[in-house]
C-alpha cells in the first residue's frame, strides 16, 4: 500500500461473513452436556425433553458426545425420570419397533441430580456428575460445552443462576462455553424485567444468555425475514403508501383450564401480546439488516420497539369471558383480562399513520394464530368491486400453517364479474412429507450453535416492556376494566368496532379453507 498501489486481498470460498462467529478461531471439540433445571415439571416433559429427543433422533444431538442431566427438588430416581418422561416421547401415530427403540437408547442419555434451588450442596453434586461425564467422553480441560435449561419460574432465576455461577461453570479457553436459557415471562412490568436482567446479568454475559420466545422458533414467523427482504415485489409495497393496516392475531377456542390461578397473574397481554406477538410486529415492520449476523437484526427489532408511540385509552379494548372467575383458583373480582385488542403506531417513515393492531384471546370461537396485511383500496376501481374486499397478504402461523394472497379475479363464466379468491401455498399440500420442526426444538438447536438470532436481547426486552407497562399498571389498580363477552364467540363486540375505526376493512362472503391433499 505504501507504494500507492491498491493491494486485492483474495477471498477463500463463498461462505457469508454475517454467520463467522468472533470465537470461531477456536474449534468446538467438547463434549456437550445439557442440564434440564426443574426437570419434573410440566414444560420440561411436554416441551424441552420432547426437543431434545427430536434433535436426537435426526442426528443433531450424538450419543457419543452429548449426555443430559435433570436437575429438581423431587426425590426421583434416574429410571423413575425416564418414566416420567417416556410417554411424552410415544405416541400411536409413531409406536414403531424403530422408534421405541429411539426412544429407549435417549432415555439412557439421562441422569437425575435432586437439590434445592439456592444450597450449594445439590449444584456441586451436579457439578461432579457433569465433570464425571466430561471426564468419560475425554474432554480436554476447557473445550467441554455446558447448557443450562431454566424451565423454571422466573422467581427462582437468580438462585439458580448464582449457583450454577457459584458451582457449575467450566473453563472455556479450548472452544469450551457455559450458555444459559430461561423461559418467559421476564418480569411482570419495566422494573422487575430491569431488576431481573441486572441480577442475571451480574452473573453472565449478555452472548450467554439466551431468553426464549417460542414464537420466535415457529416456521412461518422464521420465513418472515425472507418473504420481506428476498422477494423483490414486496419491496415497493411493504409502507404507508400500499398497506392501510396490519393485524396479528393470538385465538384460543379454550378458556384457563386449570391454569386459572397462574394466568390470572399474568393476563393475556403479559402472556401473549408483549412478547409473543410483539416479536413478529418487529419482524414485520422492521428495515432491512445490513447482515444476518444475529446483532444487527437485533438492532433493527430494537429500532421498531423505540419507534412505537405510548398507548391510546381509546385504542384499547380489554375482555374478559363469562365463567372465568368460576375457577376456584381466580379471585372473585378479579380484573385480569382473557381479551385484549391494541392498536400500536409506529413513527417512522415507513409506517407513519399505518396502525399495528395486536388481538389475542381466550374461550374463542376458533383457534388460530396469524399475520394479516391489508392493503389499500385500488384508486379509480372500475370493476366496482371494492365491496368484495381488499387484497390482503396472510401468513397462518398455525393451524394448519399457509401463506396465501387474497386477490380479486374474474368469476368464470360469460359475464364480467368479479370474486375474491387466492394464491394460496399451504404448507401440508406443497411439503408433503416433510416435517415442521417445533420452535423448542429449532430454538435449543440455535443455542447449542452460539445463534442468538432468534433470542430476546436485554435493551430489546426494556423497550418492549416499556410500551406495555403504563397500561398494564392501569389495569392492575382496576383504572381499565375488561368488557364481558360470551365463551365460543369473537369477544367483546367493542373489539370489532375498535377495528372499523382503525380502518379494517372486513371481507364478507369469503372464507379462506385449506386446500385438501
Amino acid at each position: 500500500m505504501g507504494s500507492g498501489q491498491w493491494c486485492i486481498e483474495k477471498r477463500t470460498g463463498n461462505r457469508d461473513d454475517s454467520f463467522i462467529r468472533k470465537d470461531e478461531a477456536v474449534p468446538e471439540t467438547g463434549c456437550l452436556s445439557i442440564i434440564v433445571l426443574g426437570a419434573s415439571g410440566d414444560l420440561a416433559k411436554k416441551k424441552t425433553f420432547p426437543a431434545l429427543f427430536n434433535l436426537y433422533r435426526q442426528g443433531f444431538l450424538q450419543a457419543d458426545e452429548v449426555h443430559i442431566f435433570g436437575y429438581a427438588r423431587s426425590k426421583i430416581s434416574d429410571e423413575e425420570l425416564r418414566n416420567r418422561i417416556r410417554g411424552y416421547l410415544l405416541s400411536d401415530k409413531n409406536a414403531s419397533p424403530e422408534h421405541s427403540e429411539g426412544v429407549s437408547k435417549f432415555l439412557q442419555l439421562i441422569k437425575y441430580v435432586s437439590g434445592s434451588y439456592d444450597s450449594e450442596e445439590g449444584f456441586q453434586l451436579l457439578d461432579k456428575e457433569i465433570s464425571e461425564h466430561e471426564i468419560l467422553k475425554k474432554s480436554q480441560e476447557g473445550s467441554a460445552r455446558r447448557l443450562f435449561y431454566l424451565a423454571l419460574p422466573p422467581s427462582v432465576y437468580p438462585s439458580v443462576c448464582r449457583m450454577i455461577k457459584r458451582c457449575c461453570m467450566n473453563k472455556s479457553d479450548l472452544g469450551g462455553w457455559t450458555r444459559i436459557v430461561v423461559e418467559k415471562p421476564f418480569g411482570k412490568d419495566l422494573d422487575s424485567s430491569e431488576q431481573l436482567s441486572s441480577q442475571i446479568g451480574e452473573l453472565f454475559d449478555e452472548p450467554q444468555i439466551y431468553r426464549i420466545d417460542h414464537y420466535l422458533g415457529k416456521e412461518l414467523v422464521q420465513n418472515l425475514l425472507v418473504l420481506r427482504f428476498a422477494n423483490r415485489f414486496f419491496l415497493p409495497l411493504w409502507n404507508r403508501d400500499n398497506i392501510d393496516n396490519v393485524q396479528i392475531v393470538f385465538r384460543e377456542d379454550f378458556g384457563t383450564e386449570g391454569r386459572g390461578g397462574y394466568f390470572d397473574e399474568y393476563g393475556i397481554i403479559r402472556d401473549i401480546i408483549q412478547n409473543h406477538l410483539l416479536q413478529v410486529l418487529c419482524l414485520v415492520a422492521m428495515e432491512k439488516p445490513i447482515s444476518l449476523n444475529p446483532e444487527h437484526i437485533r438492532d433493527e427489532k430494537v429500532k421498531v420497539l423505540q419507534s412505537v408511540l405510548p398507548i391510546k385509552d381509546e385504542e384499547v379494548v380489554l375482555g374478559q369471558y363469562e365463567g372465568y372467575r368460576d375457577d376456584p383458583t381466580v379471585p372473585d373480582h378479579s380484573n385480569t383480562p382473557t381479551f385484549a385488542t391494541v392498536i400500536l403506531r409506529i413513527h417512522n417513515e415507513r409506517w407513519e399513520g399505518v396502525p399495528f393492531i395486536l388481538k389475542a384471546g381466550k374461550a374463542l370461537n376458533s383457534r388460530k394464530a396469524e399475520i394479516r396485511v391489508q392493503f389499500k383500496d385500488v384508486p379509480g376501481d372500475i370493476f366496482k368491486c371494492q365491496k368484495q374486499g381488499r387484497n390482503e397478504f396472510v401468513i397462518r402461523l398455525q393451524p394448519p400453517e399457509a401463506i396465501y394472497m387474497k386477490l380479486t379475479v374474474k368469476q368464470p363464466g360469460l359475464e364480467m364479474s368479479t370474486v375474491q379468491s387466492e394464491l394460496d401455498l399451504s404448507y401440508k399440500q406443497r411439503y408433503q412429507g416433510v416435517t415442521i420442526p417445533e420452535a423448542y426444538e429449532r430454538l435449543i438447536l440455535d443455542t447449542i450453535r452460539g445463534d442468538q438470532q432468534h433470542f430476546v436481547r436485554r435493551d430489546e426486552l426494556k423497550a418492549a416492556w416499556g410500551i406495555f407497562t403504563p397500561l398494564l399498571h392501569r389495569i392492575d389498580n382496576c383504572e381499565f376494566k375488561p368488557i364481558s363477552y360470551q365463551p365460543g364467540s369473537r369477544g367483546p363486540a367493542e373489539a370489532d368496532e375498535l377495528l372499523a375505526k382503525a380502518g379494517y376493512v372486513q371481507t364478507h362472503g369469503y372464507i379462506w379453507v385449506p386446500p385438501s391433499l
